[in-house]
């Protein structure tokens, strides 16, 4: 088995969609990604909690053999809290409060031990700390980074600059729009290719998620769920399945990264079937493998 180190945010998150609310439960890029990941690999977690942040979350990440060893506690401060609300159709969350409190100051240090894993991936955190944790790897086979319109537009020059040192940039397709200030969105991914990494991810929400290379374009459709109860954490538990399964494969070929597009979309449709981490912790290899053929069934035509 291949590791995964992640590098993020570790949250509480207090949430409202039309099927309920919850307050101040796990969340956070992080913590998404590193469960969705440790479902195929041994995952290495680098972020900072506060002294109000219970042991328990911590404790639950380390039963799914997450290594939690540098995950840092700044005691007399208090951990980042995130709210939100969904409404309708619940494709776009509203913020309704954002306290950075210890993460504020966050500067990611990877330990001597860290430094050669396997896949890497960058949650989305600002691209200088990205560009940071990027001079401290080494030996790694794979990077991946995701970023969001913020940085987009407020950090422009060191986002590009992370651009030309990872392998994998995800976005959704408002922000690769955004990055290239093309309308088109093959065009947009095309344009961002050219800016440095090897492949293009557009998260694509309710559509499923594309795939670009410099020789090749692969879609796939988001897995269809009866009921989607809180979409909070999706796009990371996306991102944490495609960087855990590469690692556990250990296959960085273009047909085997299509495939962990396919393994991601399906932890993505766990992520959503209830509030915080709460489908996911239920979530074996087997339930995965179930999904993914049915995805991959449905989506299979005979040629004309």
């Amino acid at each position: 088995m291949g590791s995964a180190l992640i590098v993020g945010s570790i949250a509480l998150d207090s949430v409202e969609t039309p099927f309920g609310k919850v307050e101040e439960v796990l969340g956070g890029a992080a913590s998404y990604a590193s469960w969705a990941a440790s479902v195929f690999a041994t995952v290495r977690l680098i972020g900072v909690v506060g002294e109000d942040f219970p042991q328990a979350h911590l404790e639950a990440l380390a039963t799914r053999g997450i290594d939690i060893t540098h995950v840092r506690r700044v005691e007399g401060q208090r951990s980042f809290r995130w709210r939100g609300r969904y409404e309708g159709d619940m494709s776009q969350a509203q913020t309704l409060d954002t306290q950075l409190n210890v993460f504020a100051d966050f500067r990611p240090e990877i330990p001597d031990e860290y430094r050669d894993t396997d896949i890497v991936f960058l949650a989305n955190i600002d691209p200088a700390l990205q560009r940071w944790v990027m001079e401290q790897v080494t030996g790694t086979q794979l990077s991946l980074a995701d970023t969001m319109n913020f940085w987009i537009e407020g950090k422009r020059t060191e986002l590009l600059e992370v651009l030309r040192q990872v392998d994998v940039a995800l976005l959704n397709d408002a922000e690769v729009r955004q990055l290239t200030e093309e309308p088109g969105l093959v065009t947009a991914a095309r344009k961002a290719l050219s800016l440095g990494p090897r492949y293009v991810i557009i998260k694509r929400g309710v559509h499923g998620a594309t795939l670009m290379s410099a020789d090749s374009c692969f879609s796939v459709p988001s897995y269809p769920l009866a009921e989607v109860r809180d979409p909070t954490g999706a796009g990371d538990s996306f991102a944490g399945g495609i960087a855990g399964f590469l690692a556990a494969t250990e296959d960085l070929g273009e047909p085997n990264v299509r495939r962990a597009l396919a393994v991601g979309t399906v932890m993505a449709s766990f992520a959503c079937e209830d509030f915080s981490l709460q489908r996911l912790w239920r979530v074996t290899r087997d339930d995965v493998r179930k999904r993914y053929d049915e995805l991959r069934e449905s989506t299979r035509f005979d040629p004309l």
